[in-house]
C-alpha cells in the first residue's frame, strides 16, 4: 500500500482527496487511519495498515490525520478516527479478532507509537479494538482507554467501539450486556457503535449505581464537542450540498493523483538482465486472472468504488503502446483451484468476477500458446482485492497453487517473463 511510497506528502494528499470526496458526499467522519502494526502476513487486515515499522507507521498516522482534518473549519475537512486501539495487528497466529499477549516494553516501543503519533497530530477520535490485551478486551480496558490514552498521552477526543464491540465482550466471558456496557463506559468508551448496549442498559446501570452520571456526561460532552468543532451547531447542513457531490467526486484530477500515488507504491523486486522497462515494440503476451479484471483493481473495503471506471492492466498497456506493439492475452488460470473458496473471496462488496469454466490444463495450454507467439510475457497474478481484509486471515501465504503452476509452465517456454503481483499481503 501507500507505506511502500515512503512519501508523506503523497500520503497526506491521498487523505486530503478522500476528505474532499467524502465531505462532498455528506460524510463528516471517517474510520481511518488504520495504524495497526503487524508482522504476520497471515493476518488479513495487514493490507489496510502500514506494515511492521513503528517509525514509518507513526509518520503515516500523522500525515493522514493532517490530511483528513486540517483545522476542521472548512466544509471539506472531516474527523479522523484512529484504529484499532490497541494491538489489533498483533493477534496471535494472525487470526483476526484473536487475543494478544506481549510485554509492556514491546508494546510501548513497537506497537503503540503510531496511535500516539495520531493523538499528537490532533486525531479527533479513536476506535477501540476487538482483541484482548492482558486478558481484558480492549473495549473494556480502563488501562488502555483512560490511563494510557487520556492520562499519559493527553487525548482530548472521544472513543468509539468497533462494530458491536460492546456485545462482543459477552463472548469473552465478561458478563451480560448490561455488565459489559457499564464496563466499557467506565473504562473510557464514549460511543457504542451499533451494539445498543449504552442505549438499552445505561439507564438501569445508573439507577443501580454501576455507572455514574459523570461518566455519561463525559461521553456526551466529548461527542458534542466533536460536532461543535465540525461546525454542525452553526450549520447542521454544512455537509449537505448536492452540487459538491456532482462536481468534486471522482474528478479527473483526483483520479490522476490516485494513479500517481499508486505508481509510487510499486516495489521492483528484481530486474534480471534489465528486462524492464519494456520496449514499445514487438509482441507482448499478457497472461493471468488479473489482466483485464475491473472488479479487482481496487483494494479491500472498496465498497462504493466505480468498478466500471477501472483501468485494467490490458487497457493501460493499450493506452501506453498505441499501435507500436501487438498485445496477445490469455486467462491462464483462475484465482484459485477451489471454486467455492474463490467465490467466497471474490464476489463481495458488489464485485462480480466470472470464473473461467475451463480446466486448469486447458487454461495453462492457452497461456503457453500466447507465450510462444510473444517476444515477452507479462504474468499478472496474485490475489483478488478481498483475499485480504477483515475476516480474511490465511494459513498459506504463497501465490495460489493454480497460479504457480501457470507461472512454471510460462518459464519453461524460455521467453522472458515479467511477474506483476497484485497482493494485499506479502506473498512467497
Amino acid at each position: 500500500g501507500m507505506s511502500a511510497t515512503w512519501d508523506m506528502y503523497a500520503v497526506e494528499k491521498s487523505a486530503r482527496i478522500a476528505a474532499v470526496e467524502a465531505s462532498a458526499s455528506g460524510i463528516n467522519w471517517t474510520f481511518s487511519p488504520m495504524v495497526d502494526i503487524s508482522r504476520d502476513p497471515r493476518w488479513g487486515r495487514i493490507s489496510e495498515g502500514n506494515g511492521e515499522d513503528a517509525y514509518l507507521g507513526s509518520a503515516i498516522a500523522k500525515a493522514m490525520v493532517k490530511g483528513y482534518q486540517g483545522d476542521l473549519k472548512a466544509n471539506n475537512q472531516i474527523l479522523a478516527c484512529v484504529k484499532h486501539y490497541a494491538l489489533y495487528g498483533a493477534a496471535e497466529a494472525g487470526r483476526d479478532y484473536n487475543t494478544t499477549d506481549m510485554s509492556k516494553v514491546r508494546m510501548y516501543n513497537e506497537y503503540l507509537p503510531p496511535y500516539k503519533a495520531a493523538v499528537d497530530a490532533g486525531a479527533a477520535s479513536i476506535m477501540a479494538s476487538f482483541n484482548e490485551v492482558d486478558g481484558i478486551p480492549a473495549t473494556g480496558s480502563k488501562w488502555l482507554m483512560t490511563e494510557v490514552l487520556r492520562n499519559q498521552w493527553g487525548f482530548k477526543g472521544f472513543v468509539v467501539t468497533d462494530y458491536t464491540g460492546i456485545p462482543e465482550m459477552i463472548e469473552h466471558g465478561m458478563g451480560d450486556l448490561q455488565t459489559v456496557s457499564a464496563l466499557a463506559l467506565n473504562a473510557g468508551v464514549d460511543m457504542d457503535m451499533v451494539g445498543e448496549g449504552f442505549l438499552g442498559t445505561l439507564k438501569k446501570s445508573l439507577a443501580e449505581k454501576k455507572v455514574g452520571i459523570e461518566q455519561i456526561n463525559r461521553a456526551c460532552r466529548l461527542i458534542l464537542q466533536a460536532k461543535y468543532k465540525l461546525g454542525l451547531f452553526e450549520n447542521p447542513y454544512k455537509f449537505c450540498d448536492p452540487k459538491r457531490a456532482e462536481t468534486e467526486v471522482f474528478t479527473p484530477q483526483n483520479r490522476q493523483a490516485s494513479r500517481e500515488i499508486a505508481a509510487e507504491s510499486f516495489v521492483l523486486l528484481k530486474n534480471q538482465n534489465n528486462l524492464l522497462p519494456l520496449k514499445k515494440s514487438g509482441t507482448i503476451g499478457l497472461v493471468g486472472p488479473l489482466v483485464d479484471n475491473t472488479a479487482n483493481m481496487y483494494g479491500t473495503w472498496s465498497v462504493a468504488a466505480l468498478f466500471d471506471k477501472s483501468v485494467t492492466v490490458l487497457q493501460g498497456m493499450k493506452n501506453a503502446l498505441g499501435e507500436n506493439a501487438k498485445i496477445l492475452t490469455a486467462r491462464g488460470s483462475n484465482f484459485l483451484a477451489d471454486s467455492v473458496m474463490e467465490h467466497r473471496y471474490v464476489n463481495v462488496h458488489n464485485k462480480t468476477y466470472l470464473r473461467d469454466s475451463r480446466s486448469e490444463e486447458e487454461l495453462i495450454k492457452g497461456a503457453v500458446n500466447v507465450a510462444k507467439k510473444s517476444d515477452v510475457v507479462v504474468a499478472v497474478l496474485g490475489e483478488g482485492s478481498e483475499f485480504s481484509g477483515e475476516s480474511s486471515s490465511v494459513t498459506d501465504i504463497e501465490i495460489p497453487e493454480t497460479q504457480k503452476n501457470l507461472l512454471k509452465e510460462l518459464m519453461k517456454t524460455g521467453k522472458p517473463v515479467v511477474l506483476v503481483l497484485f497482493t494485499g499481503r506479502p506473498l512467497a
